[in-house]
């Protein structure tokens, strides 16, 4: 689809065609930011171009998480890279962070493009579940936040360690949001407790009391995201929904329920 990005290898040097979405000057607040962000996020190489109407940036390339070792995700260094990134106190200004944009975006598209009975069933628990969603934290506990965070966004950095990539959401927001994704994962048990225990420990959240507590909110939202994006991409290709959006629509269920 054309208003989504895309990366392109070169050598060294990843070639970043961002989404069609993104803004220019928020982009350029990004990259400001993560320059200062040494030892957290792989560091642009310049600034933004514009190509064929498009925002372009470069990075230095890195090694991705191999998808197929799973007894080898850093889930830990993970875990530690967030807590430091939400320490931070940014020197330029930043936006916000886009994760609850994202969300608001894929609900969106899901009630204008996945119509007619063959998925109403599960449209409608997911919508059930939006609206449970839990409120907005007070404006005093925002801090800098990844935005987008999954295991796609972490490359092993050449004599570096871990590292954090893809700023297009980084800005200020609710620090769980960071955190959201992995626990709806593990909410809909498609993330082993074991990988769920050790972002835990990496975060500092494994002596909390009630770490879900923290992370409740955040994990009904992604549960909603993944949730309407597992539906539009089976309704796009005229197919049943795959099961991690059956767990995920299933967990969507629980969700409308509460109280």
């Amino acid at each position: 689809m054309r208003g989504m990005g895309w990366v392109e290898l070169r050598g060294s040097v990843a070639v970043k065609t961002h989404g069609a979405e993104v803004e220019l000057e928020a982009l350029r607040a990004r990259l400001r930011a993560a320059k200062a962000l040494d030892g957290l996020v792989v560091p642009p190489l310049g600034g933004v171009e514009v190509c064929d109407g498009r925002l372009v940036t470069r990075w230095p390339r890195g090694e991705p998480v191999d998808p197929a070792v799973p007894e080898r995700y850093p889930w830990g260094e993970a875990g530690r890279l967030l807590a430091r990134l939400h320490a931070v106190e940014p020197s330029t200004p930043l936006p916000a962070a886009g994760g609850p944009a994202r969300v608001a975006r894929a609900v969106g598209r899901l009630r204008a493009e996945v119509t007619g009975p063959r998925y109403a069933a599960a449209v409608r628990q997911v919508l059930r579940a939006h609206e449970r969603r839990a409120p907005a934290p007070p404006e005093a506990e925002l801090r800098l936040c990844h935005g987008d965070f999954h295991l796609g966004q972490l490359v092993l950095l050449a004599g570096a360690g871990w590292r954090l990539i893809d700023v297009d959401d980084l800005g200020w927001g609710d620090p769980t949001w960071d955190l959201g994704r992995p626990a709806a994962w593990y909410a809909a048990g498609l993330l082993p407790p074991s990988d769920w225990q050790r972002l835990l420990n990496g975060y500092g959240l494994a002596s909390v009391r009630d770490p879900w507590a923290r992370v409740d909110g955040a994990a009904r939202a992604f549960t909603v995201q993944g949730a309407a994006r597992a539906l539009l991409l089976a309704h796009g290709r005229d197919a049943e929904l795959a099961a991690d959006g059956v767990a995920l629509v299933d967990s969507c269920g629980r969700i409308a329920v509460l109280s």
